[in-house]
């Protein structure tokens, strides 16, 4: 029977579920009094409205399983202003339907707000393990990428409503590429590891992005749509799953999302497009060209756009209020600006930008996790640390030299908050991430040696690591592990004739390795004590980092605690100020020592270290 179309009418009264309400007024009166979004908005358990903001354009149809993908004047939709919107019955709540809108003839495209695509070159290639029973496209009657709509509701239901995230300054980040984490290479694989993560200690897990990135294996950081989970990984149902179980596990999850830019496959980019791919002038959402001279991937947002700021809150409001997310780690905000040249000095326009967009965000959720891989002047990351703002602190080569046992440039200092004149514990140091080289891959292949004792043995450069994680978790401050960093993995990024995007081997084989366990067991160790002690959030420390010999020194009025080690090939005593005299327990030793001063001379074998508890 035919599908029954009629158009809105003012008695009609449509309560959208998807996302925020954009802030602007851009001409859609009637659209306004019936609460009506942009997107797709389920109605009732047989009709659907669809709206498309689409200034400039002359006309829309909307073109689907339901109409045989044909242009008729029944399926053309109403321009009103700036937008065009019609409302589809008569569907059953039981199928899903694939459909597209077609543009002045001509572009065809999915809604920029569809939470699930249908994808005439990737789906066909996704496992039904992953997707079970995923719609097929309509070859030879569509083409370019599609929605999938349906009018079911929801039916996750949730078991933990409310989950309050970790203060900064006990937050431990597990930094997680689905693609590579499991045999399954799904999100269900993740979840399964949950026991694992728990027992790790980490309290908050950050997946590298996940909304429907271009193709199927990829890092995600080609993003094309930003409401729809990719399918690679599995269902919404699945994701929203592995997030339910990670709150019952005291497990927070970030997700990694990329708003400095989107792909070629992007409806908004598509939508306005000059001849050679790039957005034309017209594009409300993109710059021409990306101003930063430097650093540009795919099609560069304009952030000083008023449409691409209302698009940028829905986004993030739509996945906390759908699924439940904790917060966002933004890639490359250094990008957030249309000031030219490679984004590195202080931009006051930049700041204003990622400080409204963090203000947004926590009207949804106050106590969201935000943080920034920026990676800019320091007196700008200080500003925005100031704002409560999290900030991505690499010291992967720094930390690297040290446990390869040479001293050029193996100054860690710039782990410290304090050492950079920051006055809030806001900066997420990290010592290996998905861009940067393996530790344990350069011990191996690069690492120094003196007597007989070699860093590149594997047993030497696991007990190195093992140092690195304890003065980096020693510092005050979130930290961060990237995947398999506390087993040791030596699998190169892309040294070796190793491509950088590839797939990686997935090795949980190395947590039977004694010397890998026992890496791991340090890691886990250091992870308690910055979520249960809180002298390891104390603003009372000193450092010493900047040569071979690192020490950290921690004290509140009950406690005093001291990691020392030695990422030096040769033995080296050094004078170390404890601050006070008495008895100090080593923890992994649970040898005792006396100070009878203030400072003390320590003497540590290559590659040795403590952690020393005042008693």
């Amino acid at each position: 029977m035919k599908h029954l179309i009629f158009f809105i009418v003012l008695s009609v009264f449509i309560v959208s579920c998807e996302k925020d309400e954009p802030t602007d007024n851009h001409q859609k009166p009637n659209l306004e009094k019936l609460s009506l979004r942009d997107g797709i908005t389920r109605i009732s358990d047989d009709s659907l409205a669809f709206v498309l903001f689409a200034p400039q354009k002359e006309s829309v149809y909307l073109l689907g399983d339901f109409n045989n993908w044909t242009a008729t004047a029944d399926y053309k939709m109403k321009k009103d202003g700036d937008r065009f919107w019609i409302k589809i019955g008569n569907l059953d709540k039981n199928n899903e339907y694939v459909c597209q809108y077609l543009i002045d003839n001509r572009i065809r495209i999915a809604d920029p707000y569809a939470t699930k695509i249908s994808d005439p070159w990737n789906d066909k290639d996704i496992p039904a393990a992953i997707y079970p029973d995923l719609i097929q496209y309509p070859a030879g009657k569509a083409t370019e990428i599609a929605m999938v709509v349906s009018t079911k509701q929801d039916n996750y239901s949730w078991n933990v409503s409310n989950f309050p995230t970790a203060s900064a300054n006990n937050l431990v980040i597990y930094e997680i590429l689905i693609r590579d984490f499991t045999e399954e290479r799904s999100i269900k694989g993740v979840m399964a590891k949950i026991p694992y993560l728990k027992s790790l200690g980490v309290n908050a897990v950050e997946l590298m992005p996940f909304n429907e990135f271009e193709a199927n294996d990829s890092w995600g950081y080609n993003p094309s749509f930003y409401f729809a989970p990719d399918k690679a990984y599995g269902t919404a149902n699945d994701y929203k799953e592995f997030i339910d179980e990670c709150h019952a596990n005291g497990i927070a999850v970030i997700m990694d999302i990329v708003l400095n830019h989107s792909y070629g496959q992007s409806p908004l980019v598509r939508m306005y497009q000059s001849a050679d791919g790039n957005p034309s002038s017209d594009n409300l959402w993109y710059n021409v060209t990306s101003p930063n001279t430097s650093y540009s991937w795919g099609y560069d947002f304009n952030h000083e756009s008023k449409y691409t700021q209302d698009f940028v809150d829905s986004v993030c409001a739509y996945w906390i209020k759908e699924y439940k997310i904790d917060g966002y780690r933004f890639d490359f905000t250094k990008g957030f600006t249309n000031t030219p040249g490679d984004g590195q000095a202080y931009d006051q326009s930049r700041v204003n930008i990622l400080k409204r967009i963090t203000s947004e965000i926590r009207k949804r959720k106050q106590d969201a996790v935000i943080i920034f891989e920026h990676l800019a002047d320091n007196i700008e990351e200080k500003e925005l640390s100031d704002y409560d703002i999290l900030l991505w602190g690499n010291i992967n080569g720094s930390m690297n030299q040290a446990t390869m046992g040479y001293s050029q440039g193996a100054d860690i200092s710039w782990a410290s908050y304090k050492q950079r004149d920051w006055t809030k514990s806001n900066l997420v140091a990290y010592m290996e991430s998905h861009d940067e080289e393996r530790i344990m891959f350069r011990n191996e292949q690069y690492g120094n040696s003196y007597a007989g004792y070699n860093v590149k043995n594997i047993a030497t450069g696991l007990k190195r690591t093992e140092a690195a994680a304890v003065i980096l978790f020693a510092l005050p401050g979130p930290r961060m592990i990237w995947q398999f960093g506390e087993l040791g993995y030596d699998f190169p990024l892309e040294g070796n004739g190793a491509d950088r995007l590839e797939k990686k081997p997935i090795r949980w084989d190395y947590y039977d390795d004694p010397d890998r366990k026992a890496l791991h067991d340090v890691f886990a160790t250091m992870i308690n004590f910055k979520k249960t002690n809180s002298t390891f959030s104390t603003a009372d420390y000193t450092i010493d980092l900047t040569d071979l010999f690192k020490c950290v020194v921690l004290k509140t009025d009950s406690e005093t605690v001291v990691a020392v080690a030695n990422f030096d090939v040769r033995q080296v005593t050094k004078t170390v100020n404890f601050g006070k005299t008495g008895n100090w327990k080593d923890y992994f030793t649970n040898n005792i020592i006396s100070t009878t001063s203030a400072s003390e001379s320590i003497t540590l074998n290559a590659g040795e270290y403590r952690l020393y508890f005042s008693q």
